[in-house]
C-alpha cells in the first residue's frame, strides 16, 4: 500500500476514525485505523464493536493495500506534521507504514490486521433517506438525556422512529426526559425505529454537521443500523430490550402554567448554579408574579436572584439538579418557554411556547427545609 495526500484531510479523517477506536478492548487491532487503498480510492475505518465508522481519504493511490495503525499514535503524528502534503507507504518486511511529510519521517508499526473485523454492508433492506440537517437539529436535542450508566444500557439509547413526515427521537436517563418531534417538508420514503446508542448518533451528527451531503441514508437490519452521510458510513448495533414508555411518565395535567423568557430564566440559571456545588441543588421558589432562584453549598457560599413570572397561587419551593435543569433550558430554542408545574415532589415540565415539538421532563429533588 502506497498513497499521497494532504495533511489537512489526514488529520481531518484520522480524527473521526479515532474517537470511534475501542480504548478497552484486549484485541490490539480495535485500538487502531483501518488504511484501505483500493480501486484508486483511500479510507479510513474504525470499530470499537459497538460502532464502526468508514470515512473517504481523499488521496493518490498508487500501491492498493489495507493497513492497522495505532489510532492514538496516527493522530498524534497528523497534528504536526510539518508540510502541506503527507505520504504513508507500508513496508511488509520492515512491520510498519512510512509516514513522510516535509523533512518529518516516521516508521509506526502496523497491528495484525487479521484480527480487525470486516465491515458491515447495508444489504439489500429497505433503506430511508431523511433531511440530514432535520435528523441532526433532533438529535441535539435530546442527546444530553441518555444515560451514560452502562449497567442499564436500555437508557442509553436515544429511541429513533421516523414514518411519514415526522421523525421522532426520545432519551431518558430516568431523571429526566427529552422528547423531540421534527415535522419533515416531504414525506419519508420509507419507516424505520430503533433504540440507537446515544454515543453513535451523536457521532453521526458530528459527521453530518461537517458534509456537504444535504440527505443522510439510514438501513434498518436486525440488531444493528447502518447510516450513510457525506460518503461517510456508521454503522452501530442496536440496543436490546424494551424502550421505557415514556408517555406514562408524563403526568395528565399541571396546577401552573407559566409563559417566561428563555434567556432570562437561562442566565439566572447559569449564574446561580456556580453556588449550587458538592450535589447541591437549585432551589426555585415561586410567589405571587416572582421566581427566586437560589443556591446554597456549605463552606462555599450562597447565591440567590430575583425575576418577574406570572405565578398565582400559594407559594411553593422545588430544586432541581443544576445541570438537569440547564440543559432543558437551554435546549429550549424559542424566545419563550413553558414551565409546567404541579408540586414541590412532583416533575415539572419545560416546553418551548411556540409548540416546536420539544419536552423535557425533569424530576425534582427533595429539599431540606
Amino acid at each position: 500500500m502506497k498513497l499521497q495526500t494532504s495533511s489537512a484531510d489526514l488529520l481531518a479523517q484520522v480524527g473521526a476514525a479515532a474517537r470511534v477506536a475501542s480504548t478497552r478492548s484486549a484485541v490490539q487491532a480495535l485500538s487502531g485505523v483501518q488504511v484501505v487503498a483500493a480501486d484508486g480510492q483511500a479510507e479510513l475505518r474504525a470499530t470499537d464493536m459497538e460502532v464502526g465508522l468508514r470515512v473517504p481519504l481523499p488521496a493518490t493511490v498508487e500501491r492498493d493495500g489495507s493497513v492497522v495503525l495505532p489510532a492514538r499514535l496516527l493522530l498524534d503524528v497528523a497534528r504536526v506534521l510539518p508540510a502541506s502534503d503527507v505520504s504513508l507507504e507500508l513496508r511488509p518486511s520492515e512491520g510498519d507504514v512510512e509516514i513522510v511529510s516535509g523533512s518529518a519521517r516516521y516508521h509506526v508499526r502496523t497491528l495484525r490486521g487479521e484480527d480487525f473485523p470486516p465491515f458491515p454492508e447495508a444489504g439489500d433492506g429497505s433503506v430511508v433517506r431523511v433531511p440530514a440537517d432535520a435528523f441532526v437539529a433532533t438529535v441535539r436535542k435530546v442527546e444530553r438525556s441518555a444515560s451514560k450508566d452502562e449497567t442499564r444500557p436500555i437508557l442509553t439509547g436515544i429511541l429513533v422512529s421516523a414514518s411519514g413526515s415526522d421523525l421522532k427521537m426520545v432519551a431518558t436517563d430516568s431523571y429526566r426526559l427529552s422528547v423531540k418531534e421534527t415535522k419533515l417538508e416531504s414525506p419519508l420514503d420509507g419507516e424505520f425505529e430503533a433504540n440507537v446508542p446515544a454515543r453513535a448518533l451523536g457521532e453521526l451528527a458530528r459527521l453530518a454537521e461537517g458534509a456537504d451531503d444535504a440527505e443522510l441514508t439510514v438501513a434498518r437490519q436486525e440488531n444493528q443500523v447502518i447510516f450513510s452521510v457525506g460518503g461517510a458510513v456508521l454503522a452501530s448495533r442496536l440496543i436490546d430490550g424494551q424502550f421505557p414508555n415514556y408517555n406514562q411518565l408524563l403526568p395528565d395535567g399541571y396546577e401552573h402554567d407559566l409563559i417566561v423568557d428563555s434567556e432570562e430564566v437561562r442566565a439566572v440559571v447559569r449564574r446561580m448554579s456556580l453556588m449550587a456545588q458538592k450535589n447541591a441543588p437549585l432551589r426555585l421558589r415561586f410567589s405571587e408574579g416572582e421566581l427566586t432562584v437560589s443556591a446554597q453549598t456549605p463552606d462555599v457560599g450562597e447565591a440567590s436572584e430575583s425575576l418577574p413570572v406570572p405565578f398565582a397561587g400559594e407559594a411553593f419551593e422545588i430544586g432541581f439538579n443544576p445541570e438537569f435543569l440547564r440543559d432543558g433550558l437551554e435546549s429550549v430554542d424559542s424566545e419563550q418557554a413553558k414551565l409546567r408545574l404541579i408540586s414541590p415532589l412532583r416533575p415539572g415540565l419545560i416546553e418551548a411556547a411556540d409548540d416546536s415539538g420539544f419536552l423535557y421532563l425533569i424530576m425534582p429533588i427533595r429539599l431540606n427545609v
